[in-house]
C-alpha cells in the first residue's frame, strides 16, 4: 500500500509539469517542487558520487512525508518489505519498516516517519541507513536546512492554494471553467 501510494510521488520527481503556480526551486544541491496532483512538495537531491543515489523527501498538505533513496545498482525489489536502520546526526530510527520501490531504471526503498522527522532532517548533517550490519548508504545533508525552509513554504502554498476541481479550472489561462461556483473567490459580491 505504502509503495503503490509512493510509486505515483517518485513518478512525480521525475515529471517537469508542477502544480499550482508553484516554480521549481534549487536551494544548493536540493531541487524543491510541488507535486503534480497539488497535494504536496518534494525535495530531491542526486548523490553522483554515490553511485547515482537519488534522495526523496516528500511533505503533504497533511503533514504526512516519506523519504526514498534509489541507486541503479541495487537489487532489492518493489514490494519487498525491509528493517532499515536510519540515523541522523541527532536521531535515528533502528529497525525501521521501508518497501521497495522501482522509478526510471532505480530501485530502493520508501519509508514514512511522524510528523518531527523534517525539522530533525534539517538540522541533521547526515544520512545514514544500514541493513543490519550492511552499510545501504551514508550521506551528507550539507544545506538541508534552507531545502527543508523551502520545502515547507511550499507545502503552505499548496495547502492554501484553491484546489482545481473546487472551481472547475480546466482553462489554461486560469479562469474556472465556471466562475460563479460558490467556491470560486470573487472581489464582487453578488447582486
Amino acid at each position: 500500500m505504502l509503495a503503490a501510494a509512493v510509486t505515483g510521488f517518485i513518478s512525480l520527481a521525475s515529471a517537469a509539469a508542477v502544480a499550482r503556480e508553484y516554480a521549481l526551486r534549487k536551494v544548493g544541491d536540493w531541487t524543491v517542487t510541488a507535486s503534480k496532483d497539488g497535494k504536496g512538495c518534494f525535495l530531491t537531491r542526486e548523490y553522483e558520487p554515490n553511485g547515482g543515489t537519488t534522495l526523496l523527501l516528500g511533505v503533504d498538505t497533511d503533514g504526512t512525508n516519506r523519504l526514498s533513496l534509489l541507486n541503479p545498482n541495487w537489487s532489492i525489489k518493489p514490494e519487498d518489505k525491509l528493517k532499515l536502520n536510519f540515523r541522523l546526526s541527532n536521531s535515528s530510527y533502528p529497525a525501521h519498516f521501508a518497501v521497495g520501490i522501482a522509478s526510471d531504471g532505480k530501485r530502493g526503498f520508501v519509508t514514512s516517519f511522524g510528523a518531527k522527522f523534517p525539522s530533525l532532517f534539517a538540522t541533521s548533517k547526515t544520512l545514514d541507513v544500514s541493513r543490519g550490519d550492511v552499510p545501504v548508504e551514508r550521506l551528507d545533508l550539507g544545506d538541508a536546512k534552507a531545502a527543508i525552509r523551502q520545502l515547507g513554504k511550499c507545502v503552505d502554498e499548496q495547502r492554501d492554494a484553491p484546489a482545481d476541481t473546487e472551481t472547475g479550472t480546466a482553462r489554461s489561462d486560469g479562469i474556472p471553467k465556471d466562475p460563479f461556483a460558490p467556491t470560486t473567490k470573487s472581489k464582487l459580491k453578488r447582486q
